[in-house]
């Protein structure tokens, strides 16, 4: 009877395991299922005209991310809040220029309205479309290249991360504008607040893209950041930057 018991016991965790596995990838969180758009392509073949961008992310090679990158319509940046989520997506019904298999990709820039050109023709990014102008790497992985624009599927899946959250403090004495990457989870920053050493915590605000501000007195204190994802999880870093910290500087917290 010990024994049965036991390989119950083994049976049932492995389930509750395999259960949770399924349930982070298909849909944790708020993760919703597919949904129809275009893509598009930009930056070259070696992505470098990706980046800097509307995100902020700068260097997208030094930041970790990458050439599996895209640019979104107004639909989908919400005004700079979905930088930094992650999306899979499929290149779906055009046996033309599709190719199989699918491709993760990060937010890290803003496809602008062209409201001059028809939204089929050229206006591809203007509202209410649903699009991606994506590095031209990450393209070629589910389209071919004279495709140019392709009808795919896309979801929002969590972001893989290695190492934790990066916190670049830039600015000056108060005015503390700290952009923040390499954010696993959900990937997009809806919620920062810093604590210095001698202070309380305290809300930033978001200047743009995830350049997160703030206007307190913080030098020579340690610092600390709680960052809340759009889909509710928080995690706190404590003291990631010494007392010692100067502008300019990257620390890297934990991870989400």
């Amino acid at each position: 009877m010990v024994n049965m018991r036991s390989m119950e016991l083994v049976k049932g965790i492995a389930l509750a395991s395999l259960l949770t596995f399924i349930w982070l990838l298909t849909g944790a969180h708020g993760y919703g299922g597919w949904e129809s758009a275009h893509a598009t392509f930009y930056g070259g073949s070696d992505a470098s005209g990706t980046m800097g961008g509307a995100c902020g992310y700068g260097n997208l090679y030094s930041q970790g991310y990458g050439t599996n990158t895209a640019a979104l319509s107004t639909a989908l940046f919400n005004s700079g809040l979905s930088c930094g989520a992650c999306y899979e997506m499929q290149c779906n019904d055009d046996p033309q220029w599709c190719l199989p298999g699918t491709v993760m990709v990060t937010a890290t820039n803003f496809c602008p309205p062209n409201n001059a050109l028809p939204n089929n023709d050229g206006g591809w990014c203007n509202p209410p479309l649903q699009h991606f102008d994506m590095a031209e790497p990450a393209f070629q992985q589910i389209a071919k290249y004279r495709g140019g624009i392709v009808p795919i599927l896309y979801r929002r899946v969590p972001c893989l991360r290695k190492g934790g959250i990066r916190f670049t403090v830039n600015g000056h004495s108060y005015f503390n504008l700290v952009l923040i990457t390499n954010v696993g989870g959900a990937g997009d920053v809806h919620a920062v607040s810093i604590k210095g050493s001698r202070t309380g915590w305290q809300p930033m605000s978001r200047n743009w893209g995830q350049n997160w501000q703030s206007n307190s007195y913080m030098n020579g204190q340690s610092l600390s950041f709680q960052v809340t994802t759009s889909d509710g999880r928080t995690v706190f870093s404590y003291n990631v930057a010494p007392s010692n910290w100067q502008f300019g500087q990257t620390f890297e917290g934990r991870q989400i």
